[in-house]
């Protein structure tokens, strides 16, 4: 990763849906799609998920996360990690975390960029509230930034998702993002 940081400012938007009917579903797209939960906690499995998607849009948190850090991460009973298959191929991803409050956290969510503008993150969203709901959840709530792909927020607000916080800060981030792994830049 690229060193040299630049001070840039970033606004953080929190999202929430307090009740099912808020959501605004949309169908599968056309094509072999499917989104499975993964049944055993893999560390591997998350952090190919949290480079490939957030490679791309400063996702810089976790990359110094070692493996025991990681499965700490997963092997939790409050954590479910589900992916998005396009034609039998990891396409997406979503995190959700159970919070003691009975808040379900929408944590991490995206396409790998070869997949996106094809429809898939509203089918993908749709389904990530819907399995929060399922959990239990009295509220589904999430965050994005500035940082996360430009349609992102559009997203959360299509599906239904509302505002109810917007914070700007500055950042201290590398000049240009990290990529999906070293090297790709």
């Amino acid at each position: 990763m690229n060193t040299t940081s630049t001070l840039t400012t970033v606004t953080v938007t929190t999202l929430e849906m307090t009740a099912p009917e808020q959501l605004h579903p949309t169908d599968p797209p056309p094509g072999d799609i499917a989104v499975r939960q993964v049944a055993h906690p893999l560390p591997e499995f998350n952090r190919f998920f949290y480079t490939a998607v957030g490679g791309d849009w400063y996702w810089i948190d976790r990359l110094n996360w070692d493996y025991r850090r990681w499965l700490a991460w997963v092997d939790r009973p409050t954590l479910e990690t589900w992916v998005l298959y396009a034609d039998d191929t990891p396409a997406g991803y979503f995190e959700l975390e159970c919070q003691d409050n009975g808040a379900v956290e929408v944590a991490y969510f995206g396409l790998i960029a070869a997949f996106t503008g094809r429809g898939l993150g509203g089918y993908l969203l749709t389904r990530a509230v819907r399995r929060a709901w399922e959990l239990g959840a009295r509220r589904v709530w999430l965050h994005t930034c500035t940082l996360d792909h430009p349609n992102a927020l559009a997203n959360y607000q299509a599906r239904g998702l509302r505002v109810v916080s917007s914070v700007t800060e500055q950042r201290a981030l590398p000049a240009t993002t990290p990529g999906p792994w070293s090297g790709a830049r």
